[in-house]
């Protein structure tokens, strides 16, 4: 297997059907738009067409670089919707953000059918916390359609994650579990240049685990591909600040900050506003301090 290459992370790019993504003036943010009435941080916020679409427009004036819209939780002990379901509360409100907020889309689902009636509304890349274990449809549709997929690592099910989940070496074990789907999604003809990968935090991990993840987290650009890290409002954030959901605006700004130190490349986040600035600032100390590291080695 190939890709690129870990120590050209600043060249990296990334193709989205139409699009082309490079992380040259550092992390893109990829703001969360839940259209659910379940979803742990927001849920049922965003259920109205122009709930969402104010809401949408508001992450695009804050500095969005992404819109993440997503029709079924994925929080922990969340059921299950049907497809039929899932495609009622997404597209109305894919549809009208597209139109009205020129911004690359990103769909947030686990099924090949939902995905591609999104794809068809203007989405260019499929978030799925499956990484592409949930519908064997799905990688085809990613290789037929060029757009960009996001590959996450997740322990058990949302319904079963957080009973217990256990590792021997959490790092090495997401890191062995991103190496086997990106072969087969390129099995599958997915483009190296199509791939992302997020080592899902919160996902069948307690703590400890998301904390050994973010200290290590430049493990995972070794890969040679472009990295999201996915922090914001986490419990795990909430357990360190003893936070509600709605109050861990500060803890995510130190987790979104050592995640961009340590080479992330797409950070999603609910708040984007705050998270704008926290991510211009962090880079802006990363970039001064790898051009001093330059000129002391020329």
């Amino acid at each position: 297997m190939t890709g690129p290459t870990a120590s050209s992370a600043s060249s990296l790019l990334l193709t989205a059907g139409s699009r082309l993504f490079n992380f040259k003036s550092g992390p893109l943010l990829m703001g969360v738009l839940n259209v659910t009435p379940d979803s742990f941080s927001d849920g049922g916020a965003y259920l109205a067409v122009d709930q969402a679409l104010q809401h949408a427009k508001q992450m695009q004036a804050e500095g969005a670089d992404i819109i993440d819209i997503g029709a079924e939780s994925s929080r922990p002990g969340a059921q299950a919707i049907d497809e039929a379901e899932e495609l009622r509360r997404l597209l109305p409100v894919l549809e009208a953000v597209h139109a009205a907020v020129p911004l690359p889309l990103s769909v947030d689902t686990t099924k090949a059918a939902v995905a591609r009636r999104a794809i068809q509304a203007g989405a260019t890349m499929v978030n799925d916390i499956t990484a592409l274990r949930g519908d064997p449809l799905m990688a085809p549709l990613i290789a037929q359609t060029g757009v960009a997929v996001v590959l996450m690592h997740m322990q058990g099910t949302p319904q079963t994650m957080q009973q217990a989940p256990r590792y021997s070496h959490v790092v090495e074990e997401v890191l062995a579990f991103l190496r086997e789907r990106v072969q087969a999604a390129v099995s599958h003809g997915i483009k190296a240049s199509q791939i992302v990968l997020d080592p899902g935090f919160g996902f069948g991990k307690l703590e400890e685990h998301n904390l050994q993840l973010l200290a290590e987290f430049d493990a995972f650009t070794t890969l040679g591909y472009p990295v999201l890290a996915g922090v914001s409002r986490k419990q795990f954030i909430g357990n360190l600040t003893q936070r509600p959901v709605q109050e861990r605006g500060y803890g995510t700004a130190g987790a979104v900050a050592v995640a961009v130190l340590k080479g992330a490349q797409i950070i999603r986040v609910h708040d984007v506003r705050s998270m704008r600035d926290t991510v211009s600032v962090v880079s802006a100390i990363s970039r001064h301090a790898r051009s001093h590291v330059e000129v002391s080695n020329a």
